[in-house]
């Protein structure tokens, strides 16, 4: 056990560091990927943003290109949620979510489940999807089909939790996917089996190098899987154990990296659904509970953010007028003389990658505004 309990400021600086958020690294766009065990996508630019923010040099064009390589995939992942994760990985992880992904499906659904027959809606979409990727709609029609009777939204829920697919990028899109994009078999599109575990331990093994150290809540909060309190005792000698400031055991790779709580963490950009203020149970570590509201928003959604000194200490969003963008910063609280220098010099950066085409180019600090 740890001498003395893991700060705040230690847990926060251990993550940054393996978020590759103390600096832009050199690193490959795949391999950022992988390090990051994907990243979230329930909209096609997120990710994009987030590779910017992480990895030196990132353009757009090098996550089209592994996308449209099938190099990387955009899938339902951990929670249920949508991922871009690697091709690599996708085939590794994806079997280890599946039972999280069936026990899902019935928990959302509940009296809307009843009487549909799982395995048929699967059979029923593979065979939709046998001749090549299909937009979810055309999935419901052929559910439909079948079942002219029964709730085809959620057949149609149960279809996407329940057989592995990715959805296909298309050509001319900016961000790679259109709003309603195709969806295929996973294995169709990889030409390869999914050949992973079962069990969640490879899993939990890539949640802690990516975001430790972290508690069982942790694990279970980014991966929606059960059962980790177990899998991690049975992981317990191969990893280090330390307590945070709540006596809370806290798991971590041995070699993982765990900065002085006073490293050096530079002003950065995050977009929406960032993975770093949704991967822990203790929000803290991240988000200060006074700026819960403004971060974590109704529908689920989750605001665009930056961070200073490695919190969250604002949002930020783009527009575009003809031939103009602007970037918006909206600092929660007021921000130092340095700290809006280096943040306008990095919204200059994000406004003109988001917006390439635009002529003119303007960051704008709004005032703070109460919470």
């Amino acid at each position: 056990m740890a001498e003395a309990p893991l700060t705040l400021r230690d847990l926060n600086r251990a993550t940054l560091a393996r978020q590759m958020l103390l600096g832009r690294e050199r690193v490959k766009p795949l391999r950022a990927i992988e390090r990051l065990v994907g990243l979230q996508a329930q909209w096609p630019k997120p990710p994009h943003v987030g590779l910017w923010s992480r990895a030196l040099g990132f353009e757009r064009e090098d996550l089209l290109g592994l996308l449209n390589r099938r190099e990387a995939v955009r899938a339902t992942m951990m929670r249920g949620t949508i991922h871009v994760v690697s091709a690599k990985d996708y085939v590794a992880l994806r079997p280890a979510l599946q039972p999280m992904l069936a026990r899902n499906l019935l928990a959302v659904l509940r009296e809307r489940a009843k009487g549909i027959d799982v395995d048929e809606v699967a059979a029923i979409t593979r065979t939709c999807l046998a001749e090549g990727p299909r937009t979810f709609e055309r999935i419901r029609d052929a559910l439909a089909k079948v079942h002219p009777a029964a709730d085809h939204r959620a057949m149609g829920y149960i279809a996407r939790l329940s057989v592995p697919l990715v959805q296909v990028p298309a050509a001319g899109e900016g961000w790679g996917f259109p709003a309603a994009p195709q969806f295929g078999l996973a294995e169709d599109w990889l030409g390869e089996k999914l050949s992973g575990p079962d069990g969640p331990e490879d899993l939990v093994l890539r949640y802690l190098a990516a975001f430790g150290p972290a508690t069982a809540g942790d694990v279970q909060t980014w991966s929606g899987l059960q059962g980790v309190k177990e899998t991690l005792e049975g992981l317990r000698p191969k990893l280090v154990v330390l307590r945070d400031e709540r006596k809370r055991e806290a798991f971590d790779l041995p070699k993982a990296p765990r900065p002085r709580p006073d490293a050096v963490a530079p002003p950065v950009f995050l977009p929406e659904f960032d993975n770093i203020v949704l991967a822990h149970s203790d929000r803290r570590r991240f988000v200060a509970d006074r700026h819960r509201k403004r971060v974590y928003l109704p529908g689920l959604r989750v605001a665009a953010t930056f961070l200073v000194d490695g919190f969250v200490a604002g949002t930020w969003g783009v527009a575009r007028k003809k031939d103009a963008a602007t970037i918006t910063v909206e600092p929660f609280e007021p921000l130092g003389k340095k700290s809006q220098q280096e943040l306008a010099a990095e919204a200059d950066g994000l406004v003109r990658f988001v917006e390439p085409g635009a002529r003119t180019y303007d960051v704008r600090f709004a005032r703070p505004r109460a919470n």
